[in-house]
């Protein structure tokens, strides 16, 4: 959650009650101290903080513009102030949480204090008109599962948009010549979203590789690092393991002068011909600090894994996965599978067989793949894609599940209607990649698209009704 910066402006109007705002105030911020959230409070625009008429909506607009606050929270602490907090939403333009706590039964007399739930109705018609997208979390009490599931998940989905929007992908070498099924319109990705590719060729990769284990003590480290953590088999020597290190190396320190967000590597055929390994465990090291690698020069790939990577509640690396085959005797299952680039820090506590190897499918079989399963759990997958100006993000959950042994980096990977999931990857225009990740988080998914213009949700399972319904609180007694 540190990851994003939270403009709060609560609101009030002037002919509810003014101590009750300010209790509810206070009870807002504290719980969003409690979850340790980053969060610019308007406290500094009026007397009150809180949103109530005048140049309010410029003024708080104008503070979270110079802060730079990445999704902002909108709180009716009584009925509130529509107009105000709608025009502050269009200034700011960034997404947007509309949310008010349950009203307490009337006085003694009928007196009521608040009426927040009638202004929620106003406030999300005013919103509209200024044609803003937001969120609604159902009107509920501040110590609510309900409260707290619709925010951390909006606070998520606000993490999405904040990394997808001008994201850098840096891209190595072409695509495969074989593979048109990575073809992208790059044009589109920049002129849509603002999404950069980082063009460098293969040349200077190799030469910088070269340049690095003759002059830079950190390969030698790097070799060491990889013999402490996994096997290596004896085709792989100790040459190739610096090939290896090497690469990792450089990939790294060009992400971070280049500020990627993620890379698209050609990984086969000219790379292994040159260097006489397979990037496929630089690929992982690098995804496991977080800086995703597609391979086959996988744009959209790589984008998908930065929307993955984004929406998890915790820090955990994405994963990139062909879909590969059905599971032999389970029909709901699917082999999420690699050559060997799956992230090392996933690998099963209970494998102990993992190893680096060989190309485990395409002679002269170079190494540089590594062999394991991954840590069994909860997985949701991923994929971002277009065809003729149409782009959608197919979303889905499920788990893994026990399944045939396998080589390289694989997971069998279970859902409640594959065919239903099959059909729908058949006639999208999506590919046989996928990002996964081990949580479940369509929700944030979902929600993220609202903010991303042109980009359309395409869930599996949950179906979108069964989303809405776990955002709404369906299963939740208040």
């Amino acid at each position: 959650m540190k990851k994003i910066k939270l403009g709060l402006a609560p609101t009030r109007r002037f002919c509810f009650s003014v101590e009750d705002a300010h209790k509810y105030k206070k009870l807002v911020e504290e719980k969003l101290t409690e979850w340790d959230i980053d969060f610019i409070n308007i406290d500094s625009i009026n007397k009150e903080g809180l949103l109530i008429g005048g140049d309010d909506s410029k003024k708080a607009a104008n503070l979270f513009k110079k802060e730079k606050v990445d999704a902002v929270f909108s709180p009716h602490v009584n009925f509130g102030t529509e107009e105000i907090v709608s025009r502050m939403a269009k200034a700011v333009s960034k997404p947007f949480l509309l949310w008010g706590p349950r009203d307490e039964k009337p006085l003694e007399g009928g007196v009521r204090l608040r009426d927040t739930q009638c202004g929620l109705f106003a406030t999300s018609n005013v919103l509209k008109k200024y044609q803003v997208p937001f969120t609604y979390i159902i009107n509920s009490r501040v110590e609510s599962r309900l409260f707290e599931r619709g925010f951390k998940n909006f606070m998520r989905s606000a993490n999405v948009v904040k990394n997808f929007m001008g994201a850098r992908i840096g891209q190595i070498s072409t695509r495969p010549a074989n593979f048109y099924t990575v073809i992208i319109n790059e044009q589109e990705l920049l002129s849509k979203w603002g999404i950069e590719m980082v063009p460098i060729t293969l040349l200077q990769v190799v030469n910088s590789m070269n340049s690095l284990i003759k002059k830079d003590k950190r390969v030698k480290e790097e070799v060491k690092e990889i013999k402490n953590k996994i096997k290596i088999s004896p085709e792989v020597t100790d040459e190739s393991l610096e090939k290896i290190a090497a690469l990792k190396i450089f990939m790294q320190d060009w992400a971070k002068r280049e500020g990627l967000s993620a890379i698209a590597i050609k990984c086969h055929d000219d790379l292994p011909d040159e260097t006489g390994i397979y990037s496929c465990f630089a690929n992982g090291e690098l995804t496991g600090l977080g800086i995703p690698v597609a391979c086959e020069t996988d744009i959209h790939g790589a984008i998908s894994s930065i929307i993955l990577q984004s929406a998890s509640s915790y820090d955990t690396p994405a994963f990139f996965a062909d879909l590969t085959i059905r599971h032999p005797e389970n029909n709901n299952a699917e082999l999420l599978w690699h050559c060997g680039n799956f992230p090392y820090l996933l690998c099963s506590p209970f494998c102990n067989d993992c190893f680096i190897g060989g190309h485990p499918i395409i002679p002269p079989h170079r190494p540089g793949p590594a062999n394991f399963e991954l840590k069994p759990g909860n997985i949701t997958v991923a994929r971002f894609d277009g065809m003729n100006g149409q782009y959608s993000l197919f979303m889905g959950q499920g788990k893994s599940t026990k399944g045939p042994k396998n080589f390289g980096t694989y997971l069998w990977f279970e859902v409640p209607d594959w065919k239903m999931w099959e059909e729908k990857l058949i006639y999208g225009p999506y590919v046989h990649h996928v990002a996964g990740i081990h949580d479940h988080c369509s929700p944030v998914l979902y929600e993220a698209t609202k903010y991303i213009p042109g980009l359309r949700p395409d869930p599996a399972q949950p179906t979108e009704e069964e989303i809405r319904a776990y955002l709404r609180g369906s299963d939740l007694d208040e």
